[in-house]
């Protein structure tokens, strides 16, 4: 029989139920009995976040690491919380930790990249991208921000390809049609630009630029009635 008043359930519950203040407050009561309570702090921390009450977040997370300090789990809400205060230099210093924990820790190398994003170091970005793949050649999120600072660098073409990978992978991204048009509009590419806000990935553009030559009409026609021919089929 589940125990309905077990902390643990109670607190899943409140969590599963979206009731933040709630959790948040019997957190506190139970910290009142015990303020070295590792449940009650984690979860404390967690409904803060939830709250975006960061800076407080900030402070129950140590609160833990005071007792554990190696405990990722801290580490990784700290640096959620942190990563919303725009404090990148200290995001960088607590994603280190976790490298050192565990060198294949994807979360903590991409998170160290966007961070380093935010900093304006690209280059060094792209390190901790190509790590991640390195572990993990499908993480969207490795591709997509190296993708970001490669467009930042100036290398709109690869920034592009890196986009298409993660679009092949998930092709729900809605961000991605968007960001590879604006690409190839600086490279002064409007047919690809035009299909790449449609959705096309790169691989099909060059069948659709081929058609339209040969049916002698615009890139812009030639989608048009594939598409229509595609609906009819279905």
């Amino acid at each position: 029989m589940i125990d309905l008043l077990d902390p643990t359930n109670v607190i899943t519950r409140m969590f599963d139920g979206e009731n933040y203040d709630q959790l948040y407050n019997y957190c506190k009561d139970l910290l009142k009995k015990d303020p070295s309570d590792m449940l009650a702090l984690q979860n404390i921390s967690l409904s803060l976040i939830y709250l975006k009450n960061f800076e407080e977040a900030v402070t129950y997370c140590d609160k833990v690491l005071e007792i554990k300090p190696s405990d990722a789990y801290a580490i990784k809400n700290k640096i959620f919380a942190l990563e919303n205060l725009k404090q990148y230099d200290q995001v960088l210093k607590l994603c280190e930790k976790l490298i050192q924990i565990d060198p294949k820790d994807t979360w903590a190398l991409n998170s160290m990249g966007i961070s380093l994003n935010e900093l304006d170091r690209h280059k060094d970005a792209i390190l901790y991208y190509d790590t991640t793949l390195v572990i993990d050649p499908n993480d969207v999120t490795a591709l997509m921000n190296k993708a970001i600072s490669l467009s930042h660098l100036g290398n709109f073409q690869d920034a592009i390809n890196y986009y298409d990978l993660a679009q092949r992978i998930d092709s729900s991204l809605r961000e991605i049609p968007p960001a590879k048009s604006k690409l190839y509009e600086k490279l002064n590419m409007p047919d690809e630009a035009f299909l790449a806000a449609q959705g096309v990935l790169n691989k099909d553009m060059e069948k659709i630029k081929s058609d339209a030559k040969e049916n002698k009409c615009s890139i812009f026609h030639q989608f048009c009635d594939d598409e229509f021919k595609n609906t009819n089929s279905e």
